[in-house]
């Protein structure tokens, strides 16, 4: 579909299970196709969720929008929502969506119901905010310009001491789609994620204190991408937030706990959730609805 910033934007809408279906818009961690992750859509249809799912400029065929802060992807959500024929909806964000999450909560106040995030960053606050992050230096490179970013890319490698066992694990299951998607994006080049980091450490677009509605944060408290400490300064700006610390759980392993924040997400609505469907009744993420025209 066309995006309000020009260009082309990519959505999937896995679809209405029953009429007046809740609507929850999903935020992906960095990098992402835009694409639905499997167990999610798994999750969403056994609650009787619609779920929709957006590339962020850079990525799955949205086209790249350099300069781009958080803030703007809530363009982005209500262009989206507004092809889908969708009023409001609530939003969950995991990692580098966590952010874009936050920032249609806050810049969607009549839209959006609720908002749950995921291993998410903090707002960008200095030398400070890289404490505890194993591996930084990409985040780093972005936080002096762009082009340092992209310099870091070329020469960037997966170091899997950022991981503890818990997030193998999880990848080796259902949740191992996370890092099969993040693969397929990584493919197509690295601009999107590029512009993603540049994103997290500029100025935001807006203020935690403009997230009026009810906001789930879910931390891993063994998490060495994002720290603990992220959580800390997100509950303490958010006027309404609520944290489920996970003590075991790095920076994947939380995922696992999607389909509860679902659930918490639902209550929220004023739709209470259908009977959960057996996993046979729902669709795969391949039978998701593409929303983007092209």
């Amino acid at each position: 579909m066309p995006s309000p910033h020009g260009g082309v934007l990519r959505a999937f809408d896995c679809g209405a299970p029953h009429p007046g279906a809740p609507v929850v818009v999903w935020h992906a961690g960095s990098p992402h196709t835009g694409e639905p992750l499997e167990p999610l859509a798994v999750a969403a249809r056994a609650r009787g969720i619609r779920l929709v799912t957006l590339a962020r400029p850079g990525y799955g065929g949205s086209t790249p929008r350099p300069g781009r802060d958080v803030a703007s992807v809530a363009a982005d959500a209500a262009a989206i929502a507004d092809a889908l024929g969708i009023d409001r909806f609530a939003v969950i964000g995991y990692s580098g969506g966590g952010p874009h999450a936050l920032g249609c909560a806050a810049l969607l106040r009549d839209r959006v119901t609720a908002a749950a995030v995921l291993a998410s960053p903090a707002p960008f606050g200095g030398d400070d905010w890289f404490a505890g992050m194993h591996g930084p230096g990409a985040l780093r490179a972005a936080a002096v310009s762009r082009e340092e970013r992209m310099r870091f890319a070329e020469t960037d490698e997966f170091d899997p001491a950022q991981f503890v066992e818990g997030d193998f694990a999880a990848l080796r299951g259902e949740w191992g789609a996370v890092g099969r998607d993040a693969g397929r994006a990584e493919s197509a080049g690295p601009g999107g994620l590029v512009d993603d980091d540049v994103a997290l450490t500029r100025a935001w677009g807006f203020d935690l204190a403009d997230v009026r509605v009810p906001v789930l944060l879910v931390q891993g408290e063994l998490d060495r991408m994002i720290p603990r400490a992220h959580a800390v300064r997100l509950v303490a700006g958010l006027p309404d937030a609520r944290l489920w610390m996970r003590l075991d759980d790095g920076h994947v392993a939380v995922v696992e706990v999607v389909p509860e924040v679902l659930d918490w997400l639902v209550e929220r609505t004023g739709s209470p959730p259908r009977s959960a469907a057996s996993p046979a009744d729902a669709p795969d993420a391949s039978d998701a609805g593409d929303a983007s025209g092209s």
